[in-house]
């Protein structure tokens, strides 16, 4: 039987549209609609009624939906299955990532899976934010981690990892460092040292500037946090960075102190729901369980 087709059938359940069941499995609505009335024909039965543009289940759709739900389930344990069974044979899971992933739990979790799973080749690059976003709707990439500051895409699956929040780095010997908590407007006159793509559109720190009618010095924006850090350490700027996406080691004139108001960000897991091969899964269900683990 096509999973694709019951995958359809699910999630279009769930959403009860037609376009927004065709966004999140990336298919046309014409698919859609076909993987429906092929199952419809298939099992002789009406699965949704659709009046006045909503679709909803029928009674036979309601009935039959459980067992199409376990199915899918049990597929996908197979998949699993088959996936640990085959880590003898050679096989590729492409991860790209934010540049600071070495100080998240995400690491640690894909430095796991490769040691317990040797025979995955395992394709890691770095990117920014907003590149990452674009790396997703490719075929060639698998999961990506990020860094999201609203709700959960529902085009795609997605793993929680851990939240994070912006604070401000000053040097100890600065007047700044005294203070318990910064604002935007408390610094709006210092050089500013950022990581490249921390103000952009989508990130809600750019809002809290434009309502602060503030325009940042900015004296520095690149990738290199190791040389924001450095910069500080000398006594040279500010700088407002995720608290978790750094390390202070070796940099002892350097302090952290909380933005306010505070802004948070989730780091998480991100694919494609069609992403669906034996090693995406086997990685997926790797990372929940480590996840889950972490919690207890």
């Amino acid at each position: 039987m096509d999973t694709k087709k019951l995958t359809t059938l699910v999630d279009l359940a769930e959403t009860q549209s037609y376009s927004e069941t065709a966004e999140r499995l990336f298919l046309s609505q014409s698919t859609v609609s076909k993987h429906i009335m092929t199952l419809e024909k298939e099992w002789d039965v009406k699965l949704f009624s659709r009046a006045h543009r909503q679709v909803q289940l029928t009674a036979a759709g309601k009935k039959i939906l459980p067992a199409v739900q376990q199915l899918l389930r049990q597929e996908k344990e197979l998949q699993t299955t088959v996936a640990i069974a085959n880590a003898n044979h050679a096989q590729t899971l492409v991860i790209h990532g934010i540049a600071s992933i070495a100080q998240y739990q995400a690491f640690n979790i894909i430095t796991k899976f490769t040691s317990q799973y040797p025979n995955v080749k395992l394709k890691f690059s770095e990117a920014e934010v907003p590149d990452l976003n674009e790396d997703l709707k490719r075929q060639d990439v698998d999961v990506i981690f990020t860094r999201i500051y609203e709700d959960n895409d529902p085009r795609y699956d997605t793993i929680v990892n851990e939240t994070d929040h912006y604070v401000v780095l000053v040097p100890k010997n600065s007047p700044l460092a005294q203070a318990k908590q910064l604002s935007i407007e408390m610094i709006k006159d210092q050089q500013l040292l950022l990581l490249r793509n921390t103000i952009t559109v989508a990130n809600p720190l750019n809002e809290v500037l434009k309502r602060s009618l503030v325009t940042p010095r900015i004296v520095y924006e690149g990738q290199r946090i190791d040389l924001i850090l450095e910069m500080l350490n000398q006594g040279m700027g500010v700088s407002v960075v995720m608290n978790k996406s750094f390390d202070l080691t070796g940099f002892d004139n350097v302090k952290a102190v909380p933005l306010v108001p505070e802004i948070c960000s989730r780091l998480v897991f991100l694919k494609r729901r069609d992403r669906t091969a034996p090693v995406v899964n086997l990685f997926w269900d790797f990372a929940k369980r480590e996840i889950e683990q972490a919690k207890k």
